[in-house]
């Protein structure tokens, strides 16, 4: 398929992929031994086979479901949200969350139009080349705007890291099990070159009303 075909399917740009990744909700990792910073063309390649093989062979609707959901849990870390609806967690949006999720979608495309249809390389190497891994943060509170102006640190050790960005908090949505009575979300940036990709680490979320939230993250156990 030709660029100017797949370019409406993909934007990669400004915010690195979040207009690609809007589409799916989650993404996955290869087994790893830590986050990587540097992926070359080949692993690249790899990463997005991977993503891609088992939405090629989910065929209905709640295999897809199964796909997406339990590629979600791969760059989760803290709380898992299926034994812990309303503990807070994160999502790790690494380069390979980002290739796989491209794989992914490259294979729901395919299957739509009946070709094959590949990202252009030039896509790619903006995943290759970002700088930053973005993380989603969700978290529960009692009242709808009680993740605005939420602050977070990224501690490794004694290393206190902060954000180059933070997004804007969600408004809270009803949270219908368990526990406070709504949940929000908002993104982060981090810069791969201020923090160590394979430590034991804690984000620290540092809300309005005094209220602190700790999840923690082994980089080196991250998949």
């Amino acid at each position: 398929m030709s660029v100017r075909g797949l370019a409406s399917v993909a934007r990669v740009g400004g915010v690195a992929t979040c207009a690609v990744m809007g589409l799916l909700t989650a993404g996955g990792l290869q087994s790893v031994l830590a986050i990587d910073v540097k992926i070359s063309a080949e692993e690249a390649q790899k990463a997005l086979e991977a993503g891609r093989a088992p939405m090629e062979k989910a065929n209905i609707p709640e295999d897809v479901k199964k796909v997406l959901q339990q590629a979600s849990m791969v760059t989760r870390v803290g709380a898992d949200p299926e034994k812990d609806p309303c503990g807070a967690s994160a999502i790790l949006r690494t380069k390979r969350y980002r290739l796989e999720a491209f794989g992914r979608q490259e294979a729901a495309e395919s299957k739509k139009r009946k070709m094959d249809v590949r990202m252009p390389e030039e896509f790619i190497k903006k995943v290759v080349d970002m700088p930053n891994m973005e993380i989603e943060v969700q978290l529960c509170g009692d009242d709808e705007y009680f993740a605005e102006g939420a602050l977070i640190e990224l501690q490794q050790g004694s290393k206190r890291i902060k954000p180059i960005d933070i997004g804007k908090a969600e408004r809270g949505r009803k949270n219908e099990g368990s526990g406070p009575t709504y949940r929000s979300r908002f993104t982060a940036l981090f810069a791969y070159e201020t923090f160590d990709p394979t430590a034991a680490s804690v984000f620290v979320v540092n809300l309005q009303d005094g209220k602190e939230a700790r999840i923690a993250a082994d980089f080196s156990k991250v998949k």
